[in-house]
């Protein structure tokens, strides 16, 4: 009995002195552990007292302590660094159009070419105007809260050529029942597209509609913003726009003096300035959350004296009159998960001008016709991010009215204007994207109406250093 109980007990045994073994060996590992801990608290401690051997040294300077001298300098400079970034936007251009012939081209009733020069922007054409490469613009932007009533913001564009404050305004923290206020230069609220910059865009170049009714700034005035954030249970926001009026595909408050001879041997007529400022804008934007799904619509509306001058051009004429422009627009995006959703976007734009045409007839007398345009389009886009860094996008482009009548005749000008663009791009971080896009463009014609297709593929990169303010859904 005894022999059978000793071999029974030996597996116990055995199994005993092993966890014994590793109960040592684990002791022995926090022994290590503590004192390597113990080491680094040790260094600590002397590297303590070396600080305040120096923070006493530098106490005796001037009897002050050091940290609290630098929080109590008014003029401290590290209180007043706003914040900085530098974006740069790069491009490739491949297409078919040689650049002579792209420079000739116009979307017809709307500009008089790509390339056409005014005031404040002379021989500057549109965004990857070049096949070959193309550097765009840098874009810097500088701007801080001044105080607790005001932020204050700078965005300048640098150009191999020039240099150019796109925008510059101050903007209210707080102002009582929900009302904000912005003054300087800056991008109208009008629609959807048009206050956000280039680089935010979700394709290389701005929609048809937009390009043809603004010109390749969009609408950008100096002027004063005020809106009003209604108290609703879903976001409704209401603005009024008073600006100077100076986009010149639409309104510019500059008068012009015209001759009653082309050779100008006649009597001159002065077409006085438009009231200043010119132009006033109002819209309403609401936006609404339901479940996943997050919808943003806006009805807009502007209004302005026009004075256009092109009495220098090989084909003389100026226009004089009021522009009325109408927008609706609406987004609807869903949220699939933290980082992929689909995104669909659509505007639709509508300008209409009464007024008179200043030309001159085949034997070189000033003529002055009444002129009535009645123009519109809209584009339409769906952007799906598959993936935490890619996206693809496909957007067509219509200009479905172009109606100019001249003495009540309807000039017959080409309607019917279609694009179509196809986009993905790679984003490899928050601060740079590569995005490729290939344009199907049906627009453009020469000046005896002659219609040139223009396809193109463009490779752009869009990178930015520094600490750039988040922008808006």
């Amino acid at each position: 009995m005894k022999k059978y109980l000793l071999t029974a007990l030996i597996p116990f045994t055995v199994a005993t002195a092993s966890e014994l073994d590793e109960l040592k060996k684990q002791l022995q590992e926090q022994q290590q552990i503590i004192q390597q801990l113990q080491e680094k608290v040790k260094k600590l401690q002397e590297n303590q007292e070396v600080l305040e051997q120096t923070r006493e040294k530098l106490k005796n300077v001037d009897g002050r302590d050091p940290i609290e001298k630098i929080l109590s300098n008014p003029f401290s400079q590290a209180k007043f660094v706003p914040d900085i970034s530098l974006l740069f936007d790069f491009s490739y251009v491949s297409r078919n159009l040689t650049d002579d012939a792209y420079k000739s081209v116009m979307i017809p009733g709307f500009n008089h070419g790509l390339f056409h020069s005014h005031e404040g922007h002379e021989g500057e054409g549109p965004y990857n105007a070049e096949r070959g490469f193309n550097l765009n613009y840098t874009h810097l932007s500088i701007a801080q809260t001044v105080d607790p009533y005001f932020d204050l913001v700078g965005i300048f564009h640098l150009r191999e050529d020039a240099f150019e404050i796109e925008e510059a305004y101050i903007k209210t923290r707080q102002l009582p029942y929900n009302l904000g206020l912005k003054l300087g230069k800056f991008y109208s609220s009008f629609g959807r597209l048009n206050q956000q910059h280039h680089h935010y865009w979700d394709f290389v170049d701005a929609p048809l509609v937009y390009y043809a009714i603004f010109g390749p700034h969009n609408l950008l005035e100096k002027g004063a913003q005020l809106t009003w954030l209604a108290p609703t249970p879903f976001y409704l926001q209401l603005g009024l726009e008073v600006l100077q009026g100076d986009n010149e595909n639409n309104f510019n408050r500059n008068g012009f003096t015209v001759n009653t001879k082309k050779d100008g041997t006649g009597d001159n007529i002065k077409i006085s300035d438009t009231k200043k400022p010119n132009l006033y804008t109002f819209f309403i934007k609401p936006s609404f959350d339901i479940g996943n799904v997050s919808i943003l619509t806006g009805l807009s509306y502007a209004q302005g004296g026009t004075r256009i001058d092109h009495l220098a051009d090989e084909d003389p004429h100026a226009l004089s009159g009021t522009t009325k422009i109408y927008g609706a627009d609406l987004t609807v995006r869903y949220n699939i998960d933290s980082y992929r959703y689909i995104t669909w976007q659509s505007e639709y734009l509508y300008r209409k001008f009464d007024g008179k045409v200043y030309k001159y007839n085949k034997t070189g007398d000033l003529i002055t016709p009444s002129r009535e345009s009645k123009q519109s389009g809209f584009y339409s886009q769906v952007v799906y991010k598959f993936d935490q860094r890619w996206r693809v996008g496909a957007r067509y482009d219509l200009i479905n009215k172009n109606d100019v009548f001249v003495n009540g005749v309807n000039s017959n000008l080409p309607n019917n204007l279609y694009r179509y663009s196809f986009m993905i791009d790679f984003l490899p971080s928050e601060f740079s994207r590569i995005r490729l896009q290939y344009n199907y463009d049906k627009s453009l014609f020469t000046e005896d109406l002659n219609r040139k297709t223009n396809q193109e593929i463009i490779l752009q990169f869009n990178i930015a250093i520094g600490a750039h303010g988040a922008h808006g859904f």
